[in-house]
Order: structure tokens, then sequence, then C-alpha cells
């Protein structure tokens, strides 16, 4: 297996487990994973939010980790990537705002490469105007943004995920095993026992 280099874009108060967990993942099978945050530099640091499902109308949010950067967002050139990871949580309401980072993932969607995003990550694909005809996950509170940008908004369980094409969607973080599963073989990702 050819390692894969693979942009993930985060912000403060993104979901942590959405941001550690595949960014931990990723590496563990000998991926390079570069983690960029728009105005800030590898070094850097951002807060992370944890959500929870505790039985109310919506998830609780707690502090999570600070998670250090290891990409300056100014240096990113999406031509040198051959996947894109976008995490959920608080991050995609602003980070869909930023011109750069739509241009970034148009990228991935017009050259056809591997994306996974997860949970609210759908706003910024939403926002980017890629999900026309396409099927995808996201956080249930998300269904309206994914079906008035003309998306198919996959209702699975919270702890499913999707597959359409190049595009691996989930809705939050208990689907970490298919989601992440789903996007190693999407990469093209082989192990053997």
């Amino acid at each position: 297996m050819a390692a894969k280099r693979i942009l993930m874009i985060v912000g403060d108060f993104g979901e942590d487990y959405e941001i550690m967990v595949p960014f931990q993942a990723l590496l563990a099978v000998g991926h390079k994973v570069d983690a960029a945050c728009p105005d800030k530099q590898a070094g850097d640091s951002i807060a992370t939010a944890i959500h929870d499902f505790e039985g109310h109308q919506t998830y609780s949010e707690k502090p999570g980790h600070n998670f250090t950067l290891n990409a300056t967002f100014a240096d990113v050139d999406p031509t040198h990537y051959d996947a894109l990871v976008i995490p959920g949580g608080r991050a995609p309401e602003y980070l869909r705002m930023n011109p750069r980072v739509i241009e970034i993932v148009r990228h991935f969607f017009s050259a056809t490469k591997p994306v996974a995003a997860i949970c609210h990550g759908a706003q910024i694909l939403t926002a980017a105007g890629v999900l026309e005809g396409r099927t995808c996950s996201a956080y249930p509170a998300c269904r309206a943004e994914v079906e008035t940008a003309h998306g198919n908004y996959a209702d699975i369980a919270i702890d499913a995920a999707h597959t359409d094409g190049n595009l691996v969607t989930a809705p939050a973080w208990p689907a970490h095993p298919a989601w992440i599963a789903q996007f190693l073989t999407v990469l093209g990702t082989q192990f053997t026992h």
C-alpha cells in the first residue's frame, strides 16, 4: 500500500473525537495527515469540544483537548494531497465562510479525490456546492442544509456510515468504526493479517 497524503481542515471547537480519532487512526495505518486551520500555523493549537448525547433535545458540549496543528494553512496546496477529511463540531459553521476552505474542498471534488466528512462537516460541503445529486450523511440537524444544497440525506443509524463514490460521510463520532473503515476502502488501504 502506498501511503496517502491527507489534508484535514480543522478549527476551534471542532469535535474532539472527530479530529483526534481519524487523525491518529490514519497515521497508525501509515498515511501522512496534515491538520491545518485557517489563520494558524504548524505548531499552533486549536481548542476542541466534546459533544455527547445525554438525553437532552440536542447534544451537550464540554471542553475537549487542545490539538496541535502540524501544517500551516497558508501553505496548503490541495494538488499535493490525495484525500481530504472534514471533522464536525462547531468549527464547520464558520470555516464554511472562508473562501479558501471552499476553494480547497471544490478541488477535491473536481479531481474526484477521496473525501471523508462527519457530523457538521457537511456544512462545509453544502457551502461548497458539491452535494447536488449526491447522498450524504450528517448530524440530523444538518439534514435541511444537505437537502437545500440538492443533496440526498442518508438517514442512517448514528453508528453507521455511507459511501457515495469518493465521498464517505457519517452522522457523528459513534460511527467512527464504520466511517474510518469505509474511508480506508475508498483510499485503497489494504491490510494483511
